[in-house]
């Protein structure tokens, strides 16, 4: 759900990767002009805080937190302690499968964090496995950018992961699984994904996801990109799960993989630590930019 309001909103690209100008007009906004750009500010970001938009609007804090107590009304941000990050599903609610360029445009900033988390636990000389998805794909720019990493065999069923690696050949080898391409993800999915995971094994997976639950386990909203899921954790000695604060607890049609089957979950810095620490009673490491 969007909050209607006129397009009036100057939007700058910064360095940080936020494509939203907070300051831009700000003292002739109209309360239904503020809501809009914060929301558009919790997609791009995967966060907000209070403190963040008190100082940009120059508001108070009841004002700040009356804004995103709006927009949790509409369902377009879930409140959390300090702030607020988008809205996650109910439980049993349909929910639909996003795009590729969808998923891209949201939640920037937690994405980069993943990435360059998950990456840092790479070392040269081994072989990955590069899950499809927008948050692999921050982890694939993230290894592109170590240059001190050489003899990385990356095998993916992500077109837009192989791409994005293409420019680290001879330091990497990329490898794509083949299979039939589903257009919405630029995802391979069988037949055939299966031909070339049952012949590798590789040191490290990094698996996405839509939903992670202590009971029960990795899940995904599509059934067949949640099969080659299940097929990259078998062909893996270690498997990470990479998922920003909005999936946990969440519970999704097709079964990826219990917990146990996973070693680490790399999450960001909005994941709460109530969700957090049923993850870890249930045995599972978890890394968290500070």
């Amino acid at each position: 759900m969007t909050i209607n309001a006129p397009d009036t909103d100057a939007v700058a690209t910064e360095p940080t990767g936020v494509g939203v100008d907070l300051t831009a007009d700000r003292d002739t906004l109209s309360a239904y002009q503020r809501r809009e750009r914060i929301q558009r500010l919790v997609d791009e970001r995967g966060f907000v805080r209070v403190r963040e938009l008190r100082e940009a609007f120059g508001v108070s804090g009841v004002t700040a937190r009356a804004d995103l107590d709006v927009l949790e009304n509409a369902g377009v941000v879930q409140r959390v302690h300090g702030g607020a990050v988008p809205a996650t599903p109910t439980s049993g609610r349909p929910i639909r499968e996003y795009s590729f360029e969808e998923a891209l445009a949201a939640s920037v900033l937690p994405k980069q964090q993943i990435g360059a988390l998950a990456a840092s636990l790479v070392t040269s000389g081994q072989s990955v496995i590069l899950d499809v998805g927008t948050t692999t794909l921050a982890i694939a720019r993230a290894l592109l950018a170590r240059t001190d990493l050489t003899d990385v065999v990356i095998i993916t069923n992500g077109l837009s992961i192989a791409l994005e690696l293409e420019p680290a050949i001879p330091r990497f080898t990329v490898i794509v699984t083949g299979g039939s391409l589903r257009p919405l993800q630029h995802s391979l999915v069988e037949p055939l994904a299966r031909t070339v995971l049952s012949q590798v094994h590789a040191d490290l997976a990094f698996i996405g996801c839509n939903g992670v639950d202590a009971e029960h386990g990795i899940t995904n909203i599509n059934l067949p990109e949640a099969g080659v899921k299940t097929l990259m954790l078998a062909a893996a000695s270690r498997a990470v799960v990479v998922a920003d604060g909005s999936k946990l607890g969440q519970v999704h049609l097709g079964q990826v993989g219990p917990l146990r089957a996973f070693d680490t979950l790399v999450t960001d810095a909005t994941a709460t630590a109530a969700a957090l620490d049923s993850l870890r009673e249930a045995g599972l490491t978890v890394l968290q930019p500070e």
